[in-house]
C-alpha cells in the first residue's frame, strides 16, 4: 500500500529489534529489517509476513555510511517513503575494563552503537524531515545512570546516545522530526551472553523480555505527531 508507513529498524534479526518489528506489524506498519545477519532477518521477515504483516530485508553493517546510504535509497525505492527509526544494534564485550579492554573492542563497540546510530539518522533525516517521522533510538540503563559494570566503552557510547537524541529533538523539530532516548535495563536476550558472568535462567526470568520493550516502542511510533517522547527508562523489578 502506497500509503502505508514505513518502519526501517537496524539490529533486528534478534532480540528487541527483532520484537520491536514484530509489533510494529501487528500495528501496520511496513517494516524494513536491517542488520548484519541475513538468516536472523530472513527468519523474522518470514514470521512478520505468516502474521499477515509485510516486511522486507536488507542487509548491512549500519557503520558504513556507503552500505547505509544505498539501503536508504532502496528502501524509498521499493516504498517510496520512511516514517520512522528503530535503532536497535548493539555490541559490547566481555572484557570491558580500563585492566583489560582492548581499543580493537572499543572502537567495534563505539562504531555498533554510536556511529551506526548517527550514520543511518544522517542518511535517512531528509525522509524523515519530509514525512515528520520518529526516531527511536535503543539505548541502555547505562545510557541513563552510571552502571559499573557495563564497560567502558559501552557506558561512553550509550550516554552519548542521550544527547544525539536531544540535538535532534532541539535541531529538527521545525521538520516535525521527533526523537526518543529508551533505556532498558536488564532484558533476557543473547546479548547477555556477552557479559562477563553470563546471567543463568533463573536470573533471565526476572528480567524484562524483549516483548516488554516493543510494547515501549510501539507507543512511541503509536503516538501523535505532536506529542514527543523525549526519554523512556524501563527497568524490571529485581534490577538494583
Amino acid at each position: 500500500m502506497a500509503n502505508q508507513r514505513v518502519l526501517w529498524i537496524t539490529g533486528g534479526g534478534s532480540g528487541m529489534g527483532a520484537a520491536s518489528a514484530e509489533a510494529a506489524a501487528r500495528d501496520g506498519w511496513t517494516v524494513v529489517l536491517s542488520g548484519r545477519r541475513v538468516d536472523r532477518l530472513e527468519q523474522v521477515a518470514a514470521t512478520i509476513a505468516a502474521a499477515g504483516g509485510t516486511a522486507d530485508v536488507l542487509p548491512l553493517d549500519a557503520a558504513d555510511p556507503v552500505a547505509v546510504a544505498s539501503a536508504r535509497d532502496a528502501v524509498l525505492e521499493r516504498h517510496g517513503r520512511l516514517d520512522a527509526l528503530v535503532l536497535a544494534a548493539g555490541l559490547n564485550a566481555p572484557r570491558r575494563r580500563w585492566d583489560d579492554q582492548t581499543l580493537t573492542d572499543f572502537r567495534a563497540i563505539v562504531d555498533t552503537n554510536l556511529t551506526a546510530v548517527v550514520t543511518v539518522v544522517d542518511a535517512a533525516l531528509p525522509a524523515l524531515r519530509a514525512s515528520g517521522g520518529v526516531v527511536v533510538v535503543v539505548s541502555s540503563y547505562a545510557g541513563w545512570s552510571f552502571q559499573p559494570g557495563a564497560g567502558v566503552a559501552y557506558s561512553a557510547s550509550k550516554t552519548a546516545l542521550g544527547s544525539v537524541v536531544k540535538s535532534l529533538n532541539q535541531q529538527e523539530a521545525p521538520h516535525g522530526v521527533r526523537a526518543t532516548h529508551l533505556c532498558p535495563g536488564d532484558v533476557a536476550t543473547d546479548f547477555l551472553d556477552q557479559r562477563p558472568s553470563v546471567p543463568d535462567a533463573a536470573a533471565r526470568q526476572v528480567m524484562l523480555q524483549p516483548d516488554d520493550i516493543a510494547r515501549a516502542v510501539s507507543f512511541v511510533l503509536e503516538a501523535p505527531s505532536y506529542m514527543r517522547v523525549d526519554e523512556i527508562v524501563v527497568s524490571p523489578v529485581s534490577q538494583r
